[in-house]
């Protein structure tokens, strides 16, 4: 999907995704001192002004106008300040200066996935971490929800693959498939994700 599929998504007034941060993302980032944080695909905003609120000094960035127009809002209302990018995260190159990059649901197919994972890689300062969530392969025949073309899911090793023969290197200390619980058709079911989580040493 391009930027005007994901504006007629994003059109209206209520938030198409909830205000509350990912869980992922408050359990594998609360051991971490807060710096510059850069969410990658922020879509409107949520993880990315949970994050300011924690005292990092984050930037979100999304190709979606629309999206980013609510994700103003939701700081505005929230009293906290992000710096909100207008880019698309498979072209959009930052400078090695983060402490955090994240990249949760980004769901493309694998050479443009690739591509988005090594702008991603490169934004994270040394010492700092880049965290991943998404949809796993798996989720397709054994979980709930999420894209239903495979081509658009990937597994651990792919995330691990697209991160490998870089000219930086990480430390990766999670790398795996987990369980997610969610409520639907009356009672609690698990989408399958992918987490992956690594240190950047150089």
């Amino acid at each position: 999907m391009e930027h005007k599929d994901w504006d007629e998504r994003y059109a209206g007034d209520e938030l198409l995704w909830r205000a509350d941060p990912n869980r992922f993302l408050v359990a594998e980032t609360e051991h971490l001192t807060p710096g510059r944080a850069l969410d990658l695909a922020c879509g409107e905003g949520r993880n990315a002004v949970w994050l300011a609120e924690k005292g990092w000094e984050a930037t979100g960035i999304d190709f979606s106008p629309v999206a980013l127009a609510k994700a103003r809002c939701l700081a505005e209302e929230r009293g906290v300040v992000v710096g909100w990018v207008e880019a698309d995260v498979r072209e959009w190159e930052a400078p090695s200066s983060f402490d955090l990059v994240v990249v949760f649901y980004l769901h493309l197919l694998a050479n443009e996935r690739r591509r988005a994972h090594h702008n991603a890689a490169h934004a994270v300062a040394v010492g700092g971490t880049l965290l991943i969530v998404g949809h796993d392969f798996a989720n397709l025949a054994e979980g709930i929800g999420g894209p239903q073309d495979p081509a658009l899911l990937f597994t651990p090793a792919d995330v691990l693959s697209d991160l490998a023969g870089l000219d930086v290197s990480f430390e990766f200390e999670r790398a795996e498939s987990v369980r997610r619980p969610v409520l639907a058709n009356g009672g609690q079911v698990d989408a399958i994700d992918v987490l992956v989580r690594a240190m950047r040493k150089s």
